[in-house]
């Protein structure tokens, strides 16, 4: 069974990235025999214009998850670009893209919306997220809800070239992962380096303890009953057991529990969860060019998965000499 997945290297990771995306992809690793995953600087291009910032946000990127516990001699970690198989690929995925099918993508019409100016990357954009899944014929393409829709076109695609060509393309199945959990940031939005609202991954404890301290609260007394739903119980939820939360909850919603008294246990709770790939992070950081050697083997064992692939849709579409 292959499983296939990859994050964009948009910034420093935080701790919405660990609990949405990369804590399920080294459970998965445990599960499967074969598992890709890949950091998507192509896809930053479309919000990030900053060269030397992509570079060193894609190689810290490879260096979180392996720090988070990616072992690169189970799973294949590759930067996206060090694959060129995938834009070939993208464009011969592109000649059969309906219009229409792109027009519906949600990431494009909520750009319209909000009045976005709207380029081809951004456009073409499920097209590339194609090309990343189908190189590789994997069976399992593991996703939130969200992304539910960009697997649906990518099985449209991939039929859309076999009826036009014969069948080359393996149609993945979206694996919804069920225990994602949507971070709220320190001011209640969704948690994004982008809105200045994140906690840190791998911060120190002084920067990770003014994050926690700047959780937006409102002014209820100690004493008064509190709303759990609010973001900082919310946080504080993901690093406490099922009847822990039960008590705390319950003391909350009875009252005399402060935020500042969740706050310290909160910020003690993250620093011990936490630190144990804090060191692991600090320590393969140590280690000269060991993050550029993992991308490197991992980019050649994806290419020699890819390339079959590509040729068997090259040879399909009549391209080359034949």
């Amino acid at each position: 069974m292959r499983v296939l997945s990859g994050i964009q290297p948009s910034g420093d990771l935080h701790i919405g990235n660990y609990f949405g995306a990369i804590r399920q992809h080294v459970a998965l690793q445990e599960k499967y025999e074969e598992t890709l995953y890949f950091c998507a600087d192509y896809h930053s291009m479309t919000s990030l214009r900053d060269g030397p910032e992509r570079r060193r946000a894609t190689r810290a990127l490879a260096l979180g998850y392996l720090a988070c516990g990616i072992d690169p001699e189970r799973s294949i970690l590759y930067r996206q670009s060090d694959v060129p198989e995938t834009c070939e690929l993208a464009w011969i995925l592109g000649t059969v893209a309906p219009l229409g099918l792109l027009e519906r993508a949600h990431a494009y019409k909520d750009k319209v919306a909000q009045g976005i100016s709207m380029d081809f990357g951004l456009f073409a954009y499920p097209v590339l997220q194609a090309a990343d899944i189908l190189q590789f014929n994997p069976d399992l393409v593991p996703v939130g809800e969200d992304q539910r829709q960009h697997i649906e076109m990518t099985r449209d695609m991939a039929g859309s070239f076999n009826h036009a060509y014969g069948e080359v393309f393996k149609r993945p199945e979206a694996f919804i992962l069920e225990d994602v959990a949507v971070v709220p940031g320190i001011d209640g939005r969704k948690m994004s380096k982008s809105y200045g609202n994140a906690i840190p991954l791998f911060g120190s404890e002084a920067e990770t303890k003014k994050a926690v301290m700047a959780i937006v609260t409102d002014s209820t007394p100690v004493e008064a009953p509190k709303d759990t739903g609010t973001p900082l119980f919310q946080l504080w939820r993901l690093f406490a057991k099922e009847e822990e939360r039960e008590e705390l909850f319950a003391r909350a919603r009875h009252g005399g529990l402060g935020y500042g008294e969740v706050k310290k246990d909160l910020l003690a709770r993250l620093l011990a969860s936490l630190g144990p790939i804090r060191e692991r992070h600090s320590a393969l950081g140590m280690r000269s060019g060991f993050v550029e050697d993992v991308l490197a083997e991992g980019a050649r064992r994806a290419r020699a998965l890819a390339a079959p692939v590509l040729a068997a849709a090259r040879e399909a579409a009549g391209l080359g000499r034949g």
